[in-house]
């Protein structure tokens, strides 16, 4: 009987292990941790950031008071550190791990804003010209956030950088459409220059008229960066034209206040649209006279495409927001704007979640106005490009770009930023000129652009000795600080008033704590493993499970928690002496190291991963600290 319950089990356990080793059978490899991508996705706020900016790290400078640290960690990644504290439309902020246990992420954004308000002279620390020439010239054109990264990337390299663009200064958009009170002249002034002043020759008040007058001056190669130039317009609708002096295209009449064209507008105003644009007007019209401002939208109110905290800004200075409006007409009597009419209209969706805006049937809305301010969208515009020069155009008239090298069908020829595959933001503006940067000095090396160079990665351990760490891994409920605001009173009668004054350097430390440390990784040494799963009881996530190995999804959900979230990777060991592996869903851990502590064979370890995107020429100048 003895014998036969133990051959019994010897067949269960063979069949089983066949089951393991079997290569058809659908199980779980093991975590490759030597690929640079694996770590670098946990990071989420880094890797949602289309920069890559290392968030973790600089924020544990600013937590340490090292500010010039945590601005030059920002500057090698985003370029522009107090620009985006100050405008980014903050993609890192969704990903935040704070934002799994309590309602609001990290503010990241306004943290970068920490590093730059209170910075030293940091000059002496970037890359000082002249630099060593190596025979080889770029033509610029537009001097706004993606052009600038190509010169800040490639002037050190010894590449004549020239920069060609039709406003009085380099900015781009960032000049003509963030309004001052958002982005003061000074912050922008000084990170432009940064790159400016490494040797660039500009060339400003020159709008360029013909691509082919620069490729004859014998560039090696041209970047192009000239945004999205053209706002979009409503000019069929009726009475369009009756008095057309009233009517205006947003990005325009922003350019035109940014730079003293225009200093008033009538009491009543309508603002068209649903965007930071719009949010961007009506917030200035307020400031140019504007004392009935209001915003009409086509969209439901929680659909908007402007960002929650620009709506709010919005609000807070007492202007409605009227979404399921959809334009009818403009009403004019004799040359003379009255206002719009508007249709009332509802949000139908179908079975696919695609949504329609029908009439509701309701009369018609007028609403009175001296002045409508247009800011439903923008456009390309190439008119200066010549068609039969070898660049291809495709679908609404954009070029047809690589999305890895930026490289045009004309070889010599990249794009980036909003011009390479239309309106995005700042943050977008400057990976895109990284990217290229890369392509541009491969291209001039005679080097495939389509063989990219790795990233530059480092992995250490953060635990000096028992319940010893480097930083700080306690997790409390924390709830985010608030930015304050200079008064309504003041801001509202001058437009060159800042709005948000920024953190203090207490209450950056504050909200820098509140920061879980995603980029200390928890790595996990099979060797030492007893199997003891004293980590899966002391987990508050409880995120480790020690099990069989089985398909993806069912094993997902056999975990200790079912782990939802496929966008996120398990952590999977190989095989451990009991034939079980141990599974980490990457999702919820909160990277408390409490794994670490309480392992008694060390099998667990909070390992510290530093990921810097690569720049051109294989060089990465971020100093590790």
């Amino acid at each position: 009987m003895v014998g036969e319950v133990g051959n019994l089990f010897f067949c269960n356990f063979h069949r089983f292990f066949e089951d393991v080793y079997d290569p058809i059978h659908t199980i779980l490899k093991p975590t490759d941790l030597s690929d640079p991508e694996y770590f670098h996705k946990v990071v989420d706020c880094q890797y949602a950031c289309p920069a890559h900016t290392p968030v973790p790290e600089y924020i544990r400078m600013i937590a340490l008071g090292r500010y010039d640290d945590a601005y030059m960690i920002n500057w090698e990644s985003n370029v522009f550190p107090g620009v985006l504290g100050r405008t980014c439309d903050r993609p890192c902020e969704p990903a935040c791990r704070r934002g799994r246990i309590e309602e609001k992420p990290v503010a990241i954004c306004r943290l970068k804003r920490v590093a730059a308000d209170h910075k030293g002279d940091v000059r002496d620390r970037m890359l000082q010209g002249p630099f060593t020439p190596n025979g080889k010239k770029i033509a610029l054109i537009g001097g706004g956030p993606a052009s600038l990264t190509v010169a800040r990337d490639l002037a050190p390299l010894g590449y004549e950088i020239h920069l060609y663009d039709e406003q009085i200064s380099g900015g781009g958009f960032m000049r003509s459409q963030i309004p001052s009170f958002r982005l003061p002249e000074e912050v922008l002034n000084e990170e432009v220059n940064y790159i400016l002043n490494m040797g660039v020759h500009t060339h400003f008040n020159s709008y360029v008229s013909s691509l082919k007058e620069i490729l004859d001056k014998d560039y090696d190669a041209v970047f192009i960066g000239t945004g999205a130039p053209r706002g979009k317009d409503l000019p069929k609708l009726e009475g369009r034209w009756d008095a057309k002096d009233k009517v205006h295209i947003g990005i325009n009449w922003l350019a035109s206040v940014a730079f003293g064209h225009i200093e008033k507008i009538g009491r009543k105003v309508i603002v068209v649209g649903g965007g930071n644009t719009a949010m961007d007007c009506c917030r200035t019209a307020r400031r140019l006279g504007g004392t009935e401002v209001k915003v009409i939208v086509r969209s439901p109110f929680e659909e908007m495409k402007a960002s929650a905290w620009e709506i709010e800004d919005a609000q807070h200075e007492d202007i409605p927001i009227m979404p399921l409006h959809s334009p009818k007409s403009f009403v004019a009597e004799n040359g003379q704007l009255k206002g719009m009419m508007f249709e009332k209209v509802k949000a139908v969706y179908n079975e696919k979640g695609k949504r329609s805006l029908v009439p509701t049937g309701e009369p018609d809305v007028f609403i009175e106005a001296d002045d409508v301010l247009m800011a439903i969208g923008q456009d390309n515009a190439f008119p200066w490009i010549e068609r039969n020069i070898g660049i291809e155009f495709g679908e609404w008239e954009m070029p047809v770009v690589n999305k890895t090298t930026f490289q045009s069908s004309l070889p010599k020829v990249f794009f980036g930023g909003d011009a390479a595959f239309g309106p995005e933001n700042v943050i977008t503006a400057v990976a895109h000129g990284h990217s290229a940067a890369v392509s541009i000095d491969l291209f001039c090396q005679n080097a495939d652009v389509n063989v990219r160079p790795d990233p530059m990665t480092n992995l250490y351990s953060l635990k000096m000795g028992i319940h010893e760490w480097s930083y700080d891994n306690y997790v409390v409920d924390d709830h985010r600080y608030k930015v304050p605001h200079a008064s309504k009173d003041l801001t509202l009668q001058n437009r060159k008033i800042e709005v948000e004054l920024g953190f203090d350097e207490l209450t950056g430390f504050k909200e820098a704590e509140r920061c879980l440390n995603c980029d200390v990784q928890t790595v996990f040494e099979k060797s030492r493993c007893i199997e003891c799963d004293a980590c899966v009881d002391i987990c508050p996530t409880g995120c480790i499970t020690f099990t069989t190995n089985d398909d993806e999804d069912v094993l997902r959900q056999h975990l200790t928690m079912p782990a939802t979230n496929k966008s996120q990777d398990l952590y999977v060991s190989d095989l451990l002496p009991t034939m079980r592996i141990m599974v980490k869903d990457e999702d919820v851990c909160l990277h408390c190291g409490l794994c670490a502590e309480r392992c008694p064979t060390s099998a667990w370890d909070m390992q510290k991963f530093l990921y810097n995107t690569t720049k051109a020429s294989h060089v990465c100048h971020l100093e590790v600290v």
